[in-house]
């Protein structure tokens, strides 16, 4: 079986390229930038999603494709929607079709657990409208698909588009921690490791055109993440917040009156321990110089 994997060079997509490659998958990896983490089983095309030609040409032959491509970074969605709207619709689309005249057997999506939520900005209606369109493929195509809505993961490859690693970063460098919000914004974490194991395990036929949710089950406050990374780091660290309105982001749940098809969500059993993980994130830092 070959899988192409959108977006293999970054965080999350070159550790599920990984868990693939674990899995005896012939890999390729998809993307703009070459990965700093390929191993010899894999191979790396430079493909631009906005460029449907290569991605037609990626996509040929392929039997699962997988999608991290595009833009993560709220923040950055929320001064820059037309290209969030590029990257996140059209990339997407422009996939989708690859996948259509290919035949490929599944398409795998990366979406968000913001796809339940009013917040997220552009990014958030990015991640809504792909899903639609995933789902209008399977009806017009019989394009199978799972969509995976992601929680907050976090891990070792991180950069500074993740929340965490920025944390931990600023944490090591300086000392201090400024955070923008109140420190009572609740987040569900899930490691990067556990999530790419589960990112192959839904490629079981039970998940067939299904909406998955990983989210992970450690559930802390800003302020208890904060507290553990300055105890983890003998609390020789300054923690300010600033308790502004983090413009964009949901405080407690990302659920709200918007409703998406439903989503099972499925865990990791074991798991790696959030303490562990944040421990290894600070590692992977130090060890990146």
């Amino acid at each position: 079986m070959k899988a192409i994997v959108f977006g293999g060079s970054g965080f999350l997509g070159s550790h599920v390229a990984d868990e693939l490659s674990n899995n005896n998958f012939e890999v390729i990896i998809a993307d703009i930038k070459e990965s700093l983490y390929i191993s010899k089983k894999q191979i790396f095309k430079y493909v631009d999603i906005l460029d449907l030609n290569s991605v037609i040409q990626a996509v040929a032959g392929c039997d699962i494709v997988y999608n991290f491509a595009g833009l993560a970074d709220i923040n950055i969605a929320i001064s820059e929607p037309l290209k969030t709207v590029k990257l996140n619709i059209l990339g997407n689309t422009n996939i989708l079709e690859a996948c259509r005249l290919s035949n490929i057997k599944r398409y795998i999506y990366a979406s968000s657990a913001y796809v339940f939520s009013q917040k997220g900005s552009f990014y958030g209606i990015s991640k809504q409208a792909s899903e639609k369109m995933i789902e209008e493929y399977n009806e017009q195509f019989n394009l199978e698909y799972t969509i995976i809505r992601y929680g907050s993961v976090y891990g070792p490859r991180a950069d500074k588009q993740n929340r965490i690693y920025c944390l931990i970063k600023e944490a090591l460098e300086s000392n201090t921690i400024t955070y923008k919000g109140t420190g009572n914004e609740v987040r569900e974490y899930i490691h990067v490791k556990d999530a790419a194991k589960l990112s192959v395990e839904i490629l079981n036929e039970s998940y067939k055109n299904e909406h998955i949710i990983l989210t992970g089950i450690e559930k802390h406050t800003y302020k208890e993440l904060l507290n553990i990374i300055k105890e983890i780091i003998n609390d020789d660290i300054v923690i300010t917040y600033s308790n502004e309105n983090y413009k964009g982001h949901y405080e407690f749940s990302p659920y709200s009156l918007y409703h998406p098809k439903v989503g099972k969500k499925i865990v990791n059993n074991p798991y790696i321990d959030f303490g562990q993980g944040l421990l290894e994130i600070m590692i992977d830092i130090q060890n990146k110089g």
